[in-house]
């Protein structure tokens, strides 16, 4: 059964256009599944989709005469005399693949679909001389509203943060605070959402991290010491929503903080770790500030350690917010912090049960900064026209 994405309808608008289109996100999320979705909605016959994690499929471009790489598709029943689609997942597995696309893009009349596991390798999969003409499309593990669709529960949208605030439902929170508390401990990687026995859902998690660390990190990662990778990963757990101190993790690992400047941008490049940057007005000051670190999944952060439920919670609301909106956080020395600033116009603050004392020192810190719209997001139910619930995020 097919469980439809949001990102779906984005990919699908683009099965007419000439432009690359490139699928990327983390091992696990549903990269190979949505091509192969927009694989069978392609009517043509003259269609090709290869596994380059295949090595016979990854033989085919390892050719020196890129019109042989032609030669070498005919046989999976691709002609010259119209149209042809290819489609290639896990292209990261043959960084030289480049040139070859950028041949076949130019002198063929060939649609490209890729997908890819790390965003530094497609991110600069092509010369400057596409540039413009390859689109990408981020794909993350399931944010609440599509866990609810995997689970088969309907939810009601609404669309604007003032709407959630203030259409808020008890019976409708008392059906859905189940499901958030899985989403929550579980997180949203399709597999482990649809596994029903909740060891089987602790197995595959591991599973999925011990994928992504044997074959993405000692693949593509060239560190002399992958135990240093390994072991700031476990330090990293434990820091979850907070701003990292790169002094105090280079001096635990014993390690430069170059190193550990190296290892975080290669953990945020293969979409493991996100780096949210501080809000200001200035990009250069924003790109200079601290940074707060979320995972890529709650389910992930709790299978590698202990974490408090406040910080499982701000992680799953992050989840539901990064792949619609720009999110930065606002933090001064004097301890006055937002956790989300969205799309800079709202500030979000994340509570496990919103108080007055919340609602009042998040409009205040608001002011600081100038946004009028501030709402705290609660995992409790909470009537306040303040206070969002995270089961409506």
């Amino acid at each position: 059964m097919l469980y439809k994405r949001r990102l779906f309808t984005l990919l699908e608008a683009e099965l007419n256009t000439k432009e690359i289109t490139v699928i990327t996100g983390m091992r696990r999320v549903g990269k190979t599944t949505a091509l192969n979705h927009l694989h069978d909605l392609i009517a043509s016959k003259n269609k090709v989709i290869l596994d380059l994690e295949n090595p016979l499929h990854r033989k085919v471009f390892e050719e020196e005469n890129y019109d042989a790489v032609w030669n070498n598709l005919k046989p999976f029943g691709l002609v010259e005399t119209e149209k042809a689609y290819v489609f290639l997942d896990e292209v990261q597995n043959l960084p030289e693949l480049s040139r070859v696309v950028k041949y076949l893009y130019d002198h063929r009349n060939i649609k490209f679909f890729l997908t890819g596991s790390s965003s530094y390798y497609l991110r600069n999969l092509f010369p400057e001389s596409l540039a413009g003409r390859k689109i990408i499309f981020e794909l993350f593990p399931l944010d609440f509203s599509e866990f609810l669709v995997f689970k088969g529960v309907q939810q009601s949208i609404k669309k604007t943060f003032a709407e959630k605030a203030l259409k808020k439902n008890m019976i409708s929170y008392e059906k859905l605070a189940p499901y958030y508390d899985e989403f929550v401990e579980f997180g949203g990687f399709p597999s482990v959402v649809l596994e029903e026995n909740y060891d089987r859902k602790k197995m595959l998690l591991a599973e999925i991290f011990t994928s992504y660390f044997e074959k993405d990190a000692k693949n593509l990662a060239d560190f002399k010491d992958m135990s240093k990778l390994r072991d700031l990963i476990l330090l990293l757990t434990a820091r979850v929503g907070s701003k990292l101190e790169i002094a105090k993790l280079a001096s635990v690992l014993s390690v430069s903080r170059e190193t550990v400047y190296n290892y975080l941008a290669f953990l945020e490049q293969t979409y493991f770790i996100i780096l949210l940057p501080k809000h200001s007005g200035s990009v250069d000051r924003q790109a200079a500030g601290s940074k707060k670190l979320f995972f890529c999944d709650s389910g992930i952060v709790n299978a590698l350690g202990k974490v408090t439920q406040g910080q499982l919670f701000e992680q799953s609301v992050f989840q539901n917010l990064r792949g619609k909106h720009k999110l930065t956080y606002y933090s001064k020395k004097n301890a006055n912090e937002v956790d989300f600033i969205v799309d800079s116009k709202i500030a979000l603050e994340v509570k496990m049960s919103a108080s007055k004392q919340d609602m009042t020192r998040l409009k205040r810190n608001s002011e600081k900064i100038s946004l009028k719209e501030n709402y705290v997001i609660s995992q409790q139910y909470d009537e306040n026209f303040d206070v969002i619930l995270a089961t409506d995020l």
